[in-house]
């Protein structure tokens, strides 16, 4: 990738977007970021359909995206749509396409926003592997001929268009010439966009969206990167997918929405999670209320010609002090038993204490203190670029000490403490800046405090202490109740350290974003569930009241079960 501009700016800057009208909200230029959610009822169920679309309006959301399986879900938002306006909510609705051309017509006449997915808009890629350069073209062809109608209602209607990529479900196509890849991502998002221009269509939004925090980061980044080569940027929904439930999903989806939104990427952004919709929007709007303080608040210095890259991939491995650093993992610093290293006032061992507000004025002493290991906090408004301008400026200076990013709060509130917590530290250990975390927070308790920083390290895969889980929010073509579902795998599994277990609502995304998981559990049929060990089905259409049952069973068959 060429040198990326955003990574550590002075001077906050957005990246600039053109405008597009979606409703009466359009999204990107100098609009505010949006917030959206989703649906998990099912479709044709219109009234509760209606009625989980007005509690996410009430709790702020500005478009609430609906899935629309086939033709009869797309027919039938027409009527949710007028229902919803009868009751006085006329905010836009998104559809939500997977593999029906036909269902994105219907409902690109209704909507006010079709979300398609380039990975499979013209339906699934059984058992093709390679791709000859004349079939490749052949099937740019065909999908040509396919998205040509949708375009054509879409700008009969005025219906913007969201192209949005998924790591886990690229086209054998995408995958043949570039793997599962963040340019995989871009490629197939960009050959979409190419389409679209050749017809003169530009009504679009893009999203890059991965489980992985860093797939997701890195795909964004490269795609502000193209879209500014080629001279026309478009607005970016911003989402993890498959973060999970409770503090866990919080912390994946701040790490990797934080991360891009401090560098100035994204218009809209969506926070997923394995509950009610509706718990959604106060921590998406936590995220975007952090960004209102960027454009206040230069940094003393910037780094303008830094190439982050460069950074990232040549993972950096600091002096050991005091155990931390070194081949050493982030170490975890607080006032439990259960941390690295047990403080009660402060650290056991000397430091040297920078503040990202008074940087650099201690490089000096930084310098004749070198066997101490470096205290870093973080008190800027703007605290994830801060950091990384701090920390490189440091490396740069040939300062190899173990970094300790230490984050201070008097933040009363748990979620609003672990999302900003999480958007600033997560995206900071993922990329290597530190060697240790410690947060510190009189409002929380101790192992609070301590579970939170593990927790932030695990979601980066910086750190990996107990098991991981993968888990979609659910929606409409969700096929078992996930929710107790996942609570149960997660009680009856947690203490399984290292493992990687997905609980996937269907087959559209789940066999493709549960690619990391060792177990997966995914929705085959109403009320029955398909067990996968790594990429492979192995037992199907298990009855859901037996399925987690299996899964504990298939996870002894091979080895990696421990009693608790």
């Amino acid at each position: 990738m060429e040198k990326y501009p955003f990574y550590i700016q002075k001077d906050y800057q957005r990246l600039t977007t053109i405008e597009i009208p979606v409703g009466d909200i359009p999204v990107g230029g100098t609009n505010p970021i949006r917030i959206q959610s989703m649906t998990n009822t099912f479709t044709m169920d219109t009234e509760a359909t209606v009625a989980q679309a007005i509690r996410l309006f009430d709790a702020g959301c500005d478009y609430v995206r609906i899935t629309a399986q086939g033709p009869k879900e797309a027919s039938n938002l027409k009527a949710i749509k007028e229902e919803l306006h009868l009751r006085g909510y006329t905010k836009p609705l998104i559809a939500d396409i997977h593999y029906s051309p036909k269902a994105a017509e219907i409902a690109a006449a209704v909507v006010e926003k079709v979300r398609i997915n380039p990975g499979n808009y013209i339906g699934p890629h059984m058992g093709k592997i390679t791709y000859t350069d004349k079939e490749y073209r052949e099937e740019l062809e065909i999908i040509y001929d396919h998205i040509k109608p949708l375009l054509e209602i879409c700008r009969q209607y005025g219906t913007a268009l969201r192209i949005g990529s998924n790591h886990g479900s690229l086209s054998k196509r995408i995958l043949s010439r570039y793997g599962d890849t963040p340019e995989g991502m871009v490629a197939s998002a960009i050959e979409f966009i190419e389409i679209c221009e050749d017809l003169d269509f530009d009504h679009i939004v893009l999203s890059m969206k991965s489980s992985n925090p860093r797939i997701m980061i890195e795909a964004n980044r490269l795609l502000a990167m193209t879209m500014l080569k080629r001279g026309k940027v478009y607005p970016v929904h911003l989402g993890v997918t498959e973060a999970g439930d409770g503090e866990d999903g919080r912390i994946k989806s701040a790490a990797g929405i934080g991360a891009l939104l401090a560098e100035g990427i994204g218009d809209t952004i969506r926070v997923s999670l394995t509950e009610e919709p509706e718990a959604e929007i106060p921590v998406a709007s936590i995220l975007k209320e952090m960004t209102s303080v960027f454009p206040l608040n230069p940094l003393a210095f910037g780094l303008k010609n830094y190439r982050y890259e460069n950074f990232q991939k040549e993972k950096f491995v600091s002096n050991e002090i005091h155990e931390i650093g070194g081949m050493n993992p982030p170490l975890v610093i607080g006032q439990t038993s259960s941390a690295d290293i047990v403080i009660l006032s402060d650290l056991p061992f000397r430091t040297h204490q920078i503040h990202t507000q008074s940087f650099p004025s201690h490089l000096e002493i930084a310098r004749l203190q070198e066997e101490l290991p470096i205290v870093i906090h973080s008190d800027h408004p703007r605290e994830l670029i801060a950091l990384r301008a701090a920390v490189i400026h440091l490396r740069n200076q040939g300062m190899n000490q173990p970094i300790i990013i230490k984050r201070s709060s008097y933040e009363a509130k748990p979620e609003k403490f672990i999302t900003e917590s999480a958007a600033v530290m997560g995206p900071a250990f993922q990329e290597g800046l530190g060697q240790a975390i410690w947060l510190e927070n009189p409002k929380l308790k101790p192992e609070q405090l301590v579970n939170i920083s593990f927790s932030i390290l695990q979601s980066v895969k910086a750190r990996i202490s107990r098991t991981e889980y993968i888990a979609c929010p659910s929606c409409g073509r969700t096929l078992f109740n996930i929710q107790p579902t996942l609570r149960s795998i997660k009680e009856r599994t947690s203490h399984l350290k290292g493992l990687t277990i997905a609980v996937m609502g269907c087959i559209v995304n789940g066999p493709g974003e549960m690619a990391g998981a060792d177990y997966g559990y995914v929705g085959a049929g109403r009320g029955k569930i398909t067990l996968y060990k790594g990429h492979a089905p192995v037992k199907r259409n298990i009855p859901e009241e037996m399925a987690v049952d299996e899964l504990i069973d298939l996870i002894r068959q091979n080895g990696d079960w421990i009693e608790p």
